[in-house]
């Protein structure tokens, strides 16, 4: 009885607003599926809500530990761990679904990659969605009736559910999707719930389409179905937005994403539009419906609109980017940007240069940032204070490993020249994210590779922030992994910069390892704060080192392959509970 008087009052609600709202207007599986929707809107909201106060407070205490420990140089206080938050994260919130395997790619070979484990929490939350949207697509069906029934009700429903779903899905596949600046979630978490969601959607799609191809082959038979394709807009464009949707799913694996990604982005661009115009059309009696269509365009045209104003007012139409090649397979692109811009730890930018592609854009962790005078005097011309500003650029530093495609390009292009150097057009859309360590008491930095393009700024930060007691960190140690010797040239104009900076022996501990030296001698190391040697390293005995010299609250941070995150999430993982260490994984998949 409750359950129907609820549903009398929705019923009224929904006719006073707007009875041709529906089309042929509101029956009781309509009220019905849109309450649920709602349901599932209000469930989105308050997952959001719970998100941002967690962001929310971990900010409060970090800002809080910063300020109390800038003249605090013992932060015994603030190593004592939380046990019962420690635990949390060891067994949920940084736990790999299983054992240690999280980011270690599975390859079938060297060139085939099919993907990465979901972490336990990730796996919680995708488990959980997908279980909560079979269960609203099959809640409140009556099963008991005749099977024509049944099929009438269950293709209302999954039609209301895969528009529904149609709005988170366009939202989070977004570069400026604004979750990520309220949550601090990552782009590459929001990334692999959009993978989902689009699973859902091709499902509940796929069902809806199903639904109908029976209720009408029982009616009239396969002619009747025929018949409707030819002669309806309705029928048609539903079945184009359904293959259009089945087609993402056969063209989005991670086999295809890795192996033709370029292929695969533009295949996937034209094939999401294509549905959204299909569904479009397919709902045009249907206006509260096609407001979830409108709500998906207005999110596309935001996020385009905003890359765009990115791009026109970093780089405007003038920006050059010089491209240097250097040894082991890499270059370096150093950016003249126009415009100043605040330079933070963590960022990365996408890279477009025309000449290599003019379609094509690609991320690149920002390694570095200055500012650089251009100033030209003219036969003891007085310049005044305003021009020698106007005069500044700000530059900003990319290392790019060669790999295949676009970076194979652009190492060629650059290397056919007899300097080894290039000057080029270019635009840059960022810079997007950001990460501050200044709140740890001990900062261990683990890269590999190109991976050190990550951990440069945070040394940089930081030893600067100690030498001018603007952060709490007392200890930064930084564990760098190569291959060769020669890798060390990719940063060494900016590590020169970093050893020069005051105090610097104080608070800085360089590692490095190489794992394929040619022989004993090009292993040598230069002082007693940084150390090379040969071979791989054991990360848990580094991680166990550093935690019993640490000073205050502890972060690690890692960025390269993923054996070594793995490798790096365990040995942390095992000391949750027992101190307070914060374990931060920097990765970016597609």
């Amino acid at each position: 009885m409750a359950n129907m008087k609820l549903l009398r009052i929705a019923l009224a609600a929904l006719t006073a607003n707007s009875v041709s709202a529906w089309g042929t207007g509101p029956d009781p599986d309509d009220v019905r599926n849109w309450v649920i929707i709602k349901g599932l809107l209000w469930c989105w909201l308050a997952i959001v809500g719970c998100v941002v106060i967690h962001s929310l407070v971990l900010w409060a205490v970090r800002y809080i530990r910063t300020v109390s420990c800038l003249n605090n140089n013992t932060q015994r206080y603030f190593a004592r761990p939380t046990y019962w938050y420690g635990d949390i994260k060891r067994y949920f919130l940084d736990a790999p679904l299983f054992r240690t395997r999280h980011h270690r790619e599975f390859k079938l070979s060297a060139a085939i990659d099919v993907g990465t484990l979901p972490s336990r929490l990730q796996t919680t939350f995708l488990v959980g969605y997908v279980a909560a949207a079979i269960a609203m697509t099959c809640v409140s069906i009556d099963w008991s009736k005749n099977r024509i029934h049944i099929e009438e009700q269950l293709l209302k429903r999954t039609g209301f559910m895969a528009v529904m779903n149609m709005l988170p899905l366009f939202l989070l596949a977004g570069r400026n999707n604004p979750l990520i600046l309220l949550t601090g979630i990552t782009f590459d978490t929001y990334n692999l719930i959009h993978r989902w969601l689009g699973r859902i959607v091709v499902a509940e799609a796929i069902v809806h389409g199903c639904m109908w191809l029976a209720e009408k082959v029982e009616e009239g038979g396969w002619e009747a179905a025929a018949v409707a394709e030819k002669h309806g807009s309705f029928i048609l464009s539903g079945t184009i937005g359904t293959c259009a949707i089945t087609a993402i799913l056969f063209q989005s694996p991670s086999i295809v994403r890795h192996a033709f990604y370029e292929t695969f982005l533009h295949t996937h661009i034209l094939l999401a539009i294509l549905a959204l115009a299909a569904v479009w059309v397919h709902l045009k009696d249907f206006a509260l419906m096609k407001s979830f269509i409108k709500g998906c365009i207005a999110i596309w045209a935001f996020d385009r609109g905003a890359r765009i104003l990115r791009i026109l007012y970093r780089s405007g139409f003038s920006t050059k980017a010089d491209i240097e090649v250097l040894p082991g397979d890499a270059v370096k692109i150093t950016v003249k940007m126009p415009r100043p811009w605040k330079f933070q730890p963590g960022s990365h930018a996408y890279v477009y240069l025309p000449a290599m592609s003019w379609h094509m854009n690609h991320p690149f962790t920002v390694a570095w940032s200055d500012e650089q005078d251009e100033i030209e005097y003219e036969k003891g011309l007085v310049v005044s204070q305003q021009d020698v500003l106007q005069m500044k650029k700000q530059t900003m530093s990319f290392i790019v490993r060669r790999r295949t495609g676009f970076t194979e390009k652009l190492y060629r292009k650059a290397d056919q020249n007899s300097t080894g150097r290039l000057t080029t057009s270019a635009f840059v859309e960022g810079p997007y994210g950001s990460q501050s360590l200044e709140s740890y008491g001990t900062v261990v930095l683990f890269a590999a590779g190109v991976g050190i393009t990550h951990q440069v700024p945070h040394v940089r930060e930081l030893v600067k922030g100690y030498g001018n007691g603007s952060v709490a960190t007392r200890k930064v140690v930084l564990v760098w992994i190569i291959q060769s010797p020669e890798h060390l040239e990719w940063i060494r104009p900016w590590m020169t910069t970093i050893l020069g900076l005051p105090k610097r022996r104080e608070v800085l501990k360089i590692l490095l390892f190489v794992t394929r030296p040619k022989s004993t001698k090009e292993i040598h190391s230069p002082s007693s704060s940084v150390q090379m040697f040969p071979g791989k390293p054991n990360i848990q005995a580094l991680i166990d080192q550093e935690v019993e010299q640490s000073i205050g609250a502890i972060g690690v941070t890692v960025c390269g392959v993923g054996a070594l995150a793995d490798d790096v999430r365990r040995a942390s993982r095992m000391w949750m509970g027992k101190v307070n260490i914060d374990f931060v994984e920097e990765s970016f998949s597609w």
